[in-house]
C-alpha cells in the first residue's frame, strides 16, 4: 500500500490491485476552532469524527448504489475508519460542488446585499475550484469549458448528479427531523470509462444540517441519522 496524498480529513494510498484506501481522519475544517464545512483549513480535531464520517458516508453511498447513481465507492471498513474506492479523475485540479436550500456560509457572505439568513433557494447549484490560495473562487459553466476543466455535457451531467444526490440526502435526514441548509461534493471521471461519478465522502463534514432551527454538529449528526440503523 503506497502513500499518494495527505488531505485535510483523509489521507489516500493506492491499493495493489490498482484500487484507492481512503483513510478518514479525526481532523474537521474550521476557522479558530469552531467547525466550518467551507473552510479551507483543518480547524479543529474531533476525536470519533473519522469513523463518524465513514458511517454516513457508508450509509448514503451504499443508497446511491442500490438507486444505479454512480460513485467510486466500493466498501467500507468502520473499525479502521477506511474506504475502498475505484480509480477516478478529478476535474482540473479538483472542483467542489456546493447545492444550497437557504442562504448561510459563504452565499450569505458573497450575496448579502440581496439574500437574507436563512432565505429558501431553490436547490442552488455553484461550482467552486478547490484553490486554498485563492479561497475556493466559483466559476462559472462558461469558464469551466473555456479553460477546459470540464465539457458542457460534463458540466450538464455534474449538476444533475449534484440535484439528484443532494435531495436523496435532504430526504433522508428529513426523516430524522432534521432539515439539509447545503451540502458541499466532489466529483470526478472514472479512469476507465470516463463516467462522471460522485468521489470523497458524503457526511456532516461536509453539510449544514439543522433541527428545530438548531445547527447540528457533524457527530451529533451521525448519532441522530444512525441512532435506528
Amino acid at each position: 500500500m503506497k502513500h499518494v496524498y495527505t488531505g485535510k480529513t483523509k489521507d489516500v494510498y493506492e491499493l495493489d490491485n490498482g484500487n484507492y484506501l481512503l483513510k478518514f481522519k479525526d481532523d474537521v475544517t474550521g476557522e479558530n476552532g469552531v467547525f466550518d464545512p467551507g473552510a479551507n483549513t483543518v480547524g479543529l480535531v474531533m476525536e470519533g469524527a473519522g469513523r463518524a464520517g465513514l458511517r454516513l458516508t457508508k450509509f448514503f453511498f451504499e443508497k446511491l448504489k442500490a438507486l444505479n447513481i454512480p460513485t467510486h465507492y466500493i466498501d467500507a471498513d468502520i473499525e479502521n475508519a477506511a474506504m475502498t474506492v475505484a480509480p477516478a479523475t478529478v476535474f482540473g485540479k479538483g472542483l467542489e460542488v456546493i447545492c444550497r436550500y437557504r442562504a448561510v456560509g459563504s452565499f450569505l457572505r458573497r450575496y448579502g446585499l440581496y439574500a437574507q439568513e436563512g432565505q429558501s433557494l431553490d436547490a442552488f447549484v455553484e461550482v467552486t475550484l478547490k484553490d486554498d490560495e485563492r479561497q475556493d473562487p466559483p466559476i462559472s459553466k462558461s469558464a469551466l469549458e473555456m479553460l477546459g476543466i470540464l465539457s458542457a455535457e460534463e458540466y450538464a451531467t455534474l449538476e444533475q448528479l449534484t440535484k439528484q444526490i443532494s435531495q436523496l440526502v435532504k430526504d433522508e435526514l428529513s426523516k430524522k427531523g432534521i432539515e439539509l441548509y447545503d451540502i458541499k461534493l466532489e466529483f470526478g471521471r472514472m479512469n476507465k470509462s470516463q463516467e462522471v461519478v460522485l468521489i470523497d465522502e458524503i457526511s456532516g463534514g461536509n453539510m449544514r444540517a439543522y433541527k428545530d432551527g438548531v445547527y447540528i454538529e457533524p457527530l451529533e449528526l451521525e448519532k441522530l441519522m444512525l441512532a435506528a440503523e
